[in-house]
């Protein structure tokens, strides 16, 4: 059977990703108008009367007291101030892990450089106000106007109006998405634009196009989709052995890539010992519309869908995902309100002045007096006699009084029932104000606990969002940063910027063998989450216990550290000479470990006949230790090296001039000459560069 052609093949995807998406859609598509509705609830003014209920006020006053929106502003202030920080933890839970430092100093810069921070407020605000938000993480080349430089760095981007866009399967049950085969990122773009980028006509598509449950063409915007899809490839591994008794690893990429690499590994005496098929998890990406598949974009970095959910309450009822924010329970009380003060600002509005109802007769002559009469406030008003039963003319008053509109009983009781509900479900904020200056700080604890546990469920769940962030990023991070020797900007807790190299050679010093530093390859993580205030309130807070400290200690010493480390947590305009200024006196003093610039400025300054005190002397000779070490391992691994390169010269010659009869007898013998070479240099192979 022949294999299908390009287009044939994406003809197939096409059409199961529009029945995919359609399951998906159909079944999300109330609960998700839920949390569109939720959001323009309390953020748009006049979205509190959208519906039947504004259609029965058409006529009368449309009053609008948000409470709803102060309360949502509050948690999401509470989250600003209370940022989420990722850290990447070794598995084996091994201590100063430098690779695992190395990936918290590039994912911060990532996020720095990346503005990730309108990805995370944008989520947590959509996933707050109305039960769902998203945002994505991609690459990007470096320098986008240089054609030589192919170096990708991984962006954080928002994703707006994710209740509307962002469509994972259905089967998916984790709440992090990470068992999802599929995921699509909806947007629209006008007709014209949409000719224009892809030169494609919608008028053109098929007519079976609207017999689906959703219209990807209106006659105003086009709908175009991100399509990932998971795809699992197994692949076979060949594992060999040389005549070092080393095992190598080769894919079926290798040998393809490489014609003559089979024969080449069998010259060298090189056995094949057994094979293993593995199974890889790749991402496919294409774009796509009602037409048709407009890009296949192919394969993405990293092995997760790059697509971060973020709810803000979630849960399954009848196997069925649902999602709410802070705004959904507080909807019915607040249109009560609402009307209740509509109603009352209209009995308001009517004259609360009882005027007299008199006959046409007794105003006939004076009607201008009583028209002006609340203007010009006359001292008296006059009216006409009339004229009684008899035939008299007699004076009479009038015939009676208008009077004001009452408010109803009920109103009354129903205006503080609903005042109390919306304080029960939104959280009672006055609760703070109760924190006076002459009240205990338990209180205040006790005070500061009751309004927290009101967006503890946002915070916890925004948490497992960036943990999952994490591993996308570290996933593609694997693929992406693998340049030997590239230089990277990363940032610290301190928010200090250093470089970090890629694929640095080392010798390693226990086995004196070839090494990498850096390797992002090899980063296997667990990734964790600080859920706590900010890194500034932090700060703050340590300035605060440093100076405390300052007044219970007498010791002079002391008192210096503790003022250094206070005055290095400050901030401040205009104190960063004066923060690396106590920095280099703590390195002087053995407080904190010295970086590898700044024991290279100490070395210097010794050279230079400066007299450095003792700690800096003593960091001094273990730095120069080290690198005497490491200069030995390195000479050491140099001549093994050597050796065993002149073995397998010798090996090669007596396998070139003996027959194959005679092949196995010699390969024996190179195995026990390649054994008795010591100590072995493992040479490790380059990381492969992934598009």
């Amino acid at each position: 059977m022949a294999r299908p052609t390009r287009d044939q093949r994406l003809a197939n995807v096409h059409e199961a990703a529009l029945n995919e998406f359609d399951r998906c859609q159909s079944v999300m598509r109330d609960e998700r108008l839920q949390c569109l509705q939720d959001r323009r609830f309390y953020s748009i003014a006049g979205a509190q009367w959208e519906g039947p209920i504004g259609e029965q006020f058409e006529n009368k006053p449309r009053f609008e007291v948000n409470k709803i929106h102060m309360s949502v502003i509050r948690i999401i202030n509470e989250y600003r101030n209370n940022r989420i920080a990722v850290d990447f933890v070794s598995k084996d839970g091994s201590e100063n892990d430098k690779l695992a430092e190395a990936c918290n100093g590039l994912y911060r810069a990532d996020e720095q450089d990346s503005v990730a921070d309108e990805a995370f407020d944008n989520a947590f605000e959509e996933g707050v106000g109305g039960g769902y938000g998203a945002w994505r993480l991609r690459t990007t080349y470096e320098d986008d106007e240089d054609d030589d430089n192919e170096k990708q760095r991984i962006r954080i981007e928002p994703i707006y109006d994710a209740d509307s866009s962002v469509f994972f399967d259905l089967d998916a049950k984790k709440q992090d998405k990470s068992d999802a085969k599929y995921c699509f990122v909806l947007y629209s773009i006008t007709r014209e634009a949409y000719i224009a980028e892809w030169n494609d006509d919608p008028t053109t598509w098929s007519n079976i196009i609207h017999q689906t449950q959703f219209d990807w063409n209106t006659p105003n915007v086009v709908f175009v989709a991100e399509y990932y899809r998971v795809e699992e490839v197994r692949e076979t591994i060949r594992i060999f052995q040389t005549v070092e008794n080393e095992e190598e690893r080769y894919t079926q990429a290798d040998f393809d890539a490489d014609e003559t690499l089979e024969e080449t590994l069998f010259n060298l005496g090189t056995i094949e010992l057994r094979q293993k098929r593995v199974k890889r998890r790749k991402i496919h990406k294409y774009i796509m519309s009602g037409g048709g598949i407009l890009e296949d974009s192919g394969y993405i970095a990293g092995k997760n869908i790059p697509i971060v959910p973020y709810y803000g309450k979630r849960w399954f009822v009848d196997n069925v995902e649902r999602c709410m924010g802070h705004v959904r329970l507080a909807k019915d009380p607040q249109r009560l309100k609402n009307m209740q003060l509509s109603k009352l600002g209209e009995i308001s509005a009517l004259s609360s002045i009882e005027k007299p109802i008199l006959m046409p007769e007794q105003v006939a002559g004076h009607q201008i007096m009583w028209a002006e009469d609340n203007i010009r406030n006359y001292p008296y008003l006059l009216i006409n006699p009339i004229t009684g039963p008899n035939g008299e003319t007699q004076a009479a008053g009038p015939v009676a009084y208008t009077k004001s509109a009452a408010i109803p009983p009920a109103m009354a009781a129903l205006l503080q029932l609903t005042e109390m509900d919306m304080a029960e479900i939104l959280g009672n904020n006055q609760q703070a104000e109760k924190m006076v200056s002459n009240i205990s700080g338990k209180a205040v604890e006790l005070i500061q606990t009751r309004l927290d546990m009101q967006s503890f469920i946002y915070m916890t769940n925004m948490a497992k969002s960036m943990r999952r962030c994490g591993e996308i990023w570290l996933s593609m991070a694997k693929d992406v940063y693998v340049e030997e020797k590239r230089k990277m900007k990363a940032i610290d807790q301190m928010d200090q910027v250093s470089s970090i190299e890629l694929m640095k050679p080392i010798i390693d010093q226990e086995t004196g063998e070839l090494a990498y530093e850096n390797d992002l390859s090899k980063a296997t993580f667990d990734v964790s989450v600080d859920v706590g205030p900010s890194f500034t309130s932090r700060r703050d807070a340590t300035v605060r216990a440093l100076t405390g400290m300052m007044q219970v200690t007498s010791d002079p010493e002391t008192q210096m550290i503790l003022q250094s480390m206070a005055i290095m947590n400050m901030d401040g305009e205009g104190i960063g000479d004066i923060k690396d200024f106590f920095r280099k006196k703590l390195v002087q003093m053995g407080v904190i470990k010295p970086t590898e610039e700044e024991q290279q400025a100490m070395m210097e300054a010794m050279a230079q006949g400066q007299q450095p005190d003792p700690q800096s002397v003593y960091l001094m000779a273990a730095a120069e230790e080290a690198q005497a070490k490491s200069i030995q391992a390195q000479a050491n691994a140099e001549y093994s090296l050597a050796r065993a390169e002149e073995s397998k010269a010798k090996t090669m010659e007596t396998l070139s001039t003996i027959d194959i009869d005679q092949r196995k007898s010699a390969i024996e013998t190179a195995e026990k000459i390649g054994a008795a070479l010591q100590p072995r240099v493992n040479v490790v192979p380059s990381a492969t560069q992934f598009g």
